[in-house]
């Protein structure tokens, strides 16, 4: 496989990855969330992006006014993937830069790191085109059951994709969750990345 810098610079110059490379990807990416907890502790400066949802060349713009990893300290609250063409582009480029600057890089999970959503929303119909296998999404949904579920800055700023639940009342609440998992269809977990007062359905998104 060649370097994690080779497959960076491929990613940035819009060349997606071999299957191979991704699946070593997923992998070592795997190992490193398996470390991080519920909630990740992210010390400033740090700059906080929202969705990006598979927008490649958004993303690269926003590394232009932002600064590059790892000059600037990033946290990223979730919905890499979907919605826009470039998911896997986005995404494991995004991943990439975690796995080679792991202190600067902070994932969190949204409610599109989602087997169910990523075959509504274009994720799964993208792999498919792209590499004619869903190996490359099974293999990416399968480690976004790892990502955190959220973080403080500082001890001071709470971040999360979707937001508060009746059903955690304080930090050591998300700690106990266990995450593992796809994400249910009710429930704390579900709540932090979905907080969606019309319920939690495909189509409110």
């Amino acid at each position: 496989m060649p370097s994690l810098d080779k497959i960076i610079e491929k990613l940035r110059q819009f060349k997606y990855p071999t299957e191979a490379e991704v699946i070593a990807l997923c992998k070592k990416a795997r190992e490193l969330f398996a470390n991080e907890y519920n909630i990740v502790k992210v010390d400033a400066p740090v700059t906080i992006c929202g969705d990006v949802h598979g927008q490649f060349f958004d993303l690269l713009e926003l590394f232009k006014t932002g600064g590059k990893s790892p000059d600037t300290n990033y946290i990223f609250l979730g919905d890499f993937v979907d919605r826009g063409y470039s998911s896997v582009e986005t995404f494991l480029l995004l991943l990439a830069l975690k796995i080679r600057y792991p202190d600067r890089v902070t994932f969190l999970r949204g409610n599109h790191e989602s087997r169910q959503i990523t075959q509504v929303y274009g994720f799964y119909d993208e792999v498919l085109k792209k590499y004619g296998s869903i190996t490359v999404w099974k293999e990416c949904t399968d480690l976004f059951d790892y990502l955190p579920l959220a973080c403080t800055i500082e001890d001071k700023i709470f971040c999360v994709h979707g937001g508060l639940s009746p059903n955690i009342n304080k930090l050591d609440d998300i700690m106990q969750i266990i995450r593992n998992q796809e994400i249910p269809h009710e429930g704390p977990m579900c709540d932090l990345v979905w907080s969606d007062p019309g319920g939690n359905s495909l189509y409110r998104t």
